[in-house]
């Protein structure tokens, strides 16, 4: 049996083996072949996060791979338990700190089914509307962030414009650039400010026709193509054994899609036939195909947010909430929500004993499965490739340890 090395690789860690008497030699037969255990993380770079990965090298190549999360582990689920369901709102929309509004939606959903109510028109097609500006600005996020995984800077500077472009119409909107907490049982905290469905469309407009600048950068990019094309296949019968929703499914040729599937919200209109809304998906299932979804679903969520602002604009005056009692019960019982956030499916397993507080709720974040498949996916590739896996697999540390 051999013996392991073991070397971190972590923040100001140079992360390299001692050299050996016979490398300084210039020999090469003395050398000793074992593995070695490189521990990138949890602080690193490499990791977007507080995120530890256990890898098993031979050489250059992984030979086995073990995530170790929950160094982010806040204990969400277990402080749902002591907070009434306003109060739950706050804590729902921080685990991914990217997609703060779908998760505040998921929550305020089951609620809603437990109550029994029916939101007002204009709070259901506000929230579709924030819904969708919200998908957009994750995924621009991970479409300007990837590349300098692989040694790109320029794209962030486009990406960040236009998240900053659609931050400004949800920042004035809900006072919050990232935890918005705009949503509320039984509707939204208030009405849309007056001229605000003009700036909306003002800021699709400009994101719309500034896009294809990104997408050039990245895409047309002969280095980008080489460090993803082929790279991270993820086959359909993994994605089901391991749970993986979302963009990285879809780009597996995974047809599934919460909006057209089990549509909630004004998806079900929205994904009629002849309305803008489509399920993008590739079928190549590699790092390349990943982005292509992202980016397509991009354009995808501009359009259906256009056709939310035509829509609102149509509805008359009204309420965008159901007003409640100042101390708000659910009745005992249990349901499941689940919806189509950014990253994949977001399910609640919501738990009432008729009291003004859950006696559980458990969360079902999309990150926990897209990282968990992970020693699957890397077996076999190199360190360098593992960087551009590990990028594409969409995940934020707070939604994997909630």
């Amino acid at each position: 049996m051999t013996s392991e090395r073991i070397v971190s690789l972590g923040a100001g860690a140079a992360g390299l083996p001692p050299v050996s008497d016979s490398y300084e030699r210039g020999g090469g037969e003395e050398l000793a072949t074992q593995d070695m255990v490189l521990n990138i993380g949890p602080q690193h770079p490499a990791t977007h996060g507080v995120l530890r990965l256990r890898l098993t090298l031979d050489g250059e190549r992984i030979v086995a791979c073990e995530p170790i999360v929950g160094y982010m582990h806040r204990g969400a689920e277990k402080l749902f338990e002591v907070r009434d369901y306003r109060q739950i709102i706050m804590l729902a929309n921080r685990h991914d700190w990217l997609s703060a509004f779908a998760n505040e939606l998921g929550v305020v959903l089951a609620v809603e089914r437990m109550l029994g109510l029916e939101v007002p028109a204009r709070a259901v097609w506000a929230r579709t509307l924030l819904a969708e500006l919200n998908r957009v600005l994750n995924h621009l996020m991970f479409l300007g962030s990837y590349p300098l995984e692989l040694g790109a800077i320029t794209p962030m500077f486009y990406a960040f414009r236009e998240r900053e472009t659609l931050q400004q119409v949800m920042e004035e909107v809900s006072g919050g650039r990232m935890h918005y907490m705009f949503n509320r049982v039984g509707g939204l905290k208030e009405d849309l400010p007056a001229g605000w469905l003009d700036r909306v469309s003002a800021a699709i407009a400009a994101c719309r026709r500034r896009l294809p600048e990104l997408e050039d950068l990245i895409f047309d990019n002969e280095t980008f193509q080489a460090r993803t094309r082929g790279v991270g296949v993820l086959s359909p019968e993994v994605i089901h054994a391991y749970g993986v929703s979302g963009p990285i499914a879809r780009a597996s040729g995974v047809d599934m899609d919460l909006r057209r599937d089990e549509p909630y919200l004004a998806y079900g209109e929205l994904f009629a036939p002849g309305q803008p809304g489509r399920v993008v998906t590739h079928t190549d299932g590699d790092c390349f195909a990943r982005f292509s979804v992202l980016r397509e679903q991009v354009h995808v969520s501009l359009d259906l947010a256009e056709a939310c602002v035509d829509r609102l604009r149509s509805l008359p005056p009204g309420p965008v909430n159901v007003r409640l009692p100042k101390i708000l019960k659910v009745p005992e019982g249990h349901t499941y929500c689940w919806t189509e956030s950014p990253l994949g499916i977001n399910g609640y397993f919501l738990v009432s004993r008729g009291e003004k507080t859950p006696w559980r709720l458990k969360l079902r974040s999309p990150s926990f499965n897209n990282i968990a498949v992970l020693p699957r996916l890397v077996a076999g590739c190199v360190v360098a490739d593992l960087v551009a896996i590990l990028g594409s697999m969409f995940f934020v540390v707070g939604d994997i340890d909630k």
